[in-house]
This record gives C-alpha cells, sequence and structure tokens, in this order.
C-alpha cells in the first residue's frame, strides 16, 4: 500500500488528514468571514467553508479529506492552499501529498479559451443597435458590441481580463442602482456558478473566480452558502434597467451556447421598433464610446 493511502486511528490518507489539521488552524476572521453568533463547535474553519473558499462542491472536499477522492487537479490543490492560507512549503508538502495520493501526478486542466470567433465578433456587430455579448461559461464578457458594453454601466472602466457579469453584479458600485431587480439577478448569477461547480468541482476558471467574490461580498457569500443550483427561470425574462445615460429601459433578453465554443453563451437584448425603449436603445448605441481596444471590434485577442 502506498504511504498517501496509509490508514491510521483518525482514517482517511496523508493528503485528508493535512486539509483536516490546517483547516483547524484557519480562523474564520483570516479568511474574511465575519463569526456568526453562539459559540463554533468545530475549531478553525468548517468543511463548507473551505470548500467555498476554494471554489469546490461540499461533497467533494468532504471525501478529499476522507480519502474517498484521490485525484483532486492541481487547479484544485492550489485553491485549497489559498484557502488555507499556506505558506510555500506548506503548499509544496500539499502538492506532494496529492500526487501520492492519486500515484501519478494528473495532468491538469487548463482554463477554456478565451478567444472569440472573427465571425461571431461580425454577429455581433451586425446585432447593432441591439445590445449583445458573448461569455465565457463563467461570465467573463469576452466580447461584446458598443451598445452592450454601454448597457453594463461602468465596466468599461475595468481593464478587459477584469470584465466579468458577475463580479460587475456584486463588485461594481453602479450594478445595485442599475437592475430594477438587483436582488433577483444575483440569485441566478450564483445558481448558474453552484451548478458549474457541481459538475465540474477543477474547474480552474472558477476557483479564482469564485473565492474572490467571497471574500469581497458578503452577498455572495450568502448565496453560495445556499447552495442554489437550478437554472434561473428569470435568464430569458424582459430585464429593466435605471440607466444613467438613457433613463429606464425595458429589453427583451435572449441567450443561446455558441456550437463549437468551450461554453460561450451569446446574449442578446431586443426591444419592439418604435417604442420608447427601443428609441433607448438606438440611443445607447449611437452614443457608446468608440475605442481602438474595444473587444467586439478590435483585433487582439483576448
Amino acid at each position: 500500500m502506498a504511504p498517501a493511502r496509509q490508514q491510521s486511528d483518525s482514517g482517511g490518507t496523508e493528503l485528508g488528514r493535512f486539509l483536516r489539521a490546517r483547516r483547524t488552524q484557519v480562523t474564520p476572521a483570516e479568511v474574511g468571514f465575519t463569526p456568526g453568533a453562539g459559540v463554533r463547535r468545530t475549531p478553525g474553519l468548517r468543511r463548507e467553508e473551505v470548500a467555498a473558499l476554494a471554489g469546490v462542491s461540499i461533497d467533494y472536499y468532504t471525501r478529499l479529506e476522507r480519502g474517498r477522492e484521490t485525484h483532486p487537479s492541481l487547479a484544485v490543490v492550489e485553491a485549497l492552499g489559498r484557502a488555507l492560507k499556506l505558506d510555500e512549503d506548506e503548499q509544496s508538502h500539499l502538492r506532494n501529498l496529492a500526487v501520492r495520493a492519486a500515484r501519478h501526478a494528473p495532468v491538469p486542466p487548463v482554463a477554456p479559451s478565451r478567444t472569440v470567433s472573427p465571425k461571431v465578433r461580425l454577429l455581433l456587430e451586425n446585432l447593432r443597435p441591439s445590445p449583445a455579448y458573448v461569455t465565457s461559461r463563467t461570465l467573463d464578457l469576452l466580447a461584446a458590441n458598443p451598445g452592450a458594453l454601454a448597457l453594463y454601466s461602468g465596466i468599461e472602466e475595468w481593464p478587459v481580463r477584469q470584465r466579468n457579469l458577475a463580479r460587475y453584479l456584486f463588485l461594481h458600485p453602479q450594478a445595485p442602482d442599475l437592475y430594477a431587480d438587483w436582488s433577483t439577478q444575483i440569485r441566478g448569477c450564483v445558481a448558474r456558478l453552484r451548478a458549474l461547480a457541481g459538475t465540474d468541482p477543477d474547474a480552474p476558471d472558477l476557483a479564482g473566480l469564485v473565492g474572490e467574490l467571497l471574500l469581497k461580498s458578503a452577498d455572495f457569500a450568502k448565496l453560495w452558502d445556499r447552495y442554489d443550483v437550478a437554472r434561473a427561470r428569470h435568464a430569458q425574462k424582459p430585464k429593466t434597467f435605471h440607466h444613467p445615460q438613457v433613463g429606464e429601459i425595458t429589453l427583451s433578453f435572449q441567450g443561446m451556447q455558441l456550437e463549437g465554443t468551450p461554453g460561450q453563451r451569446l446574449g442578446i437584448y431586443v426591444a419592439e421598433p418604435g417604442t420608447p425603449d427601443h428609441d433607448a436603445m438606438i440611443l445607447l448605441d449611437m452614443t457608446a464610446p468608440r475605442t481602438g481596444t474595444h473587444p467586439a471590434v478590435g483585433r487582439t485577442r483576448l
């Protein structure tokens, strides 16, 4: 029997015992959690807190601690190390334990490509004045026509790599005022990310985003703990925005998967011609800032 699989009185593997020991030595305050009322029976962090910080499901993390999961990817190992506040030596030890537990070092998954094809970029331009954009499976804003970029007021101020609709919803100061139903939007957003975490716990593009939002947004942390994973039924319903440039505007929305891409989705907002909403949509497209590095029309790959 390999050393990483040896059992002790506490059960599990060396990997699991190390994870269990380290989480008892990290306080909630150290990772940005606000201590709740009452006495915590668990010293340090709870399993669900470590899982949330690392962007994996509680079931997956529990199987790691108990030795029933022995093939964590490098992305998960690195995310666990960050969640547990490991120093360089401890992180190296964790990686070694993971390799020994798996007997062979697994090939780490890579994040899906962020490249949007020229044909899709042309489609976004041809859909004007309707705001249209392309997102990754984790809601990175990979490409957008001028109206779409202007619709998410203030997001154009962020660097291209930082533009993510989940990050915008929870961290941009204009988001709560922009959406007429902000609380509904954030619930649907978290449910979508939770569903991805359940089906692909090793997703390297998810762990970093979830970890950031858990530390920076109390609203996200509260919703993440609910484990809602149902697809949001409101996603295709009309959305009302209180936009600082064009006023109140209600647009119908349609989202669809782009075939032949690594989980990329196309989102389009439309309005009936001749309506005030359609006029506002045209105005939004006409007044949107044009820059040489615009993600929808520039040639630079993201």
